[in-house]
């Protein structure tokens, strides 16, 4: 384990359109000792071909080519079992990381002896441009996170030192928040830098029915995953559906209440 190496995962499925920039985000990074690991998860684009070309001779960025698709928390798993750093973070292959995002986020975490951080970041549409942006409070803990996912995956970073690699679930689509979680009972706190380090990518075909699945899964989370009784995963889940429900129907609101930052 190299003491000072950020362990970047990075799984890709017809990502060509995107995932050239997402990689540059990386190179452009003024902290310099990291290693990106990208796992092709079966894709049928011509996305192989596009990193191959471009991450010729570039000796910190690896990828890994599955043969069929496994799913985002299996091709991020994949890519766990060879990292090399002491840290880990994420970046799926729509996303942009600002160039500073890793050099803030060590020295936060390591000057306040941090084990577990996130950050703030801002939405894009698909062609770059900025609508929104997603504040965050100065910590959570396992019970705050319960009630809102309010950790942007690409922002997160983990210490292995204190953790050791922790794999996602497969058995849930809120993979990352449930890994949030995992971390969340083993320390008391996760600790956010709100400053935006990066962005996330919003499309416009995303519609409603995401929410409801996204809903349905949460539920699945608190009751199969978590393990939480009737009575404390309807507490929860209302939490959840009442700060959704003003983020998108009343986000000046939702900013009054602290919900949004």
């Amino acid at each position: 384990m190299l003491n000072n190496l950020v362990s970047i995962i990075t799984p890709s499925f017809n990502s060509s359109q995107f995932i050239i920039r997402a990689i540059e985000s990386v190179l452009s990074q003024t902290y310099k000792e990291w290693e990106l690991i990208i796992v092709d998860d079966g894709s049928e684009d011509n996305s192989v071909e596009s990193i191959e070309n471009f991450i010729k001779n570039k000796e910190q960025i690896y990828l890994i080519k599955l043969n069929k698709n496994i799913g985002v928390a299996n091709a991020r798993n994949e890519a766990l079992k060879i990292t090399k750093g002491r840290y880990i973070a994420f970046l799926d292959s729509d996303d942009l990381w600002l160039p500073n995002k890793l050099e803030k986020q060590l020295k936060f975490m390591k000057s306040n002896n941090y084990s577990f951080i996130f950050s703030a970041y801002d939405k894009i549409d698909e062609q770059g441009n900025v609508f929104g942006h997603i504040g965050v409070h100065d910590r959570v803990s396992y019970c705050d996170l319960l009630k809102t996912n309010s950790i942007g995956c690409l922002t997160a970073l983990y210490d292995t030192d204190y953790f050791g690699k922790i794999y996602m679930p497969t058995n849930t689509k809120r993979e990352d928040f449930a890994t949030w979680l995992q971390l969340l009972k083993r320390v008391e706190y996760a600790y956010g830098l709100n400053e935006t380090l990066a962005q996330y990518r919003v499309y416009a075909s995303q519609s409603s029915t995401n929410k409801i699945n996204m809903a349905t899964e949460n539920w699945h989370l608190y009751r199969q995953i978590e393990g939480l009784n009737l009575l404390k995963a309807s507490y929860y889940f209302s939490h959840y559906g009442v700060k959704g429900l003003l983020r998108t129907k009343a986000p000046g609101l939702a900013k009054i209440l602290g919900i949004l930052k």
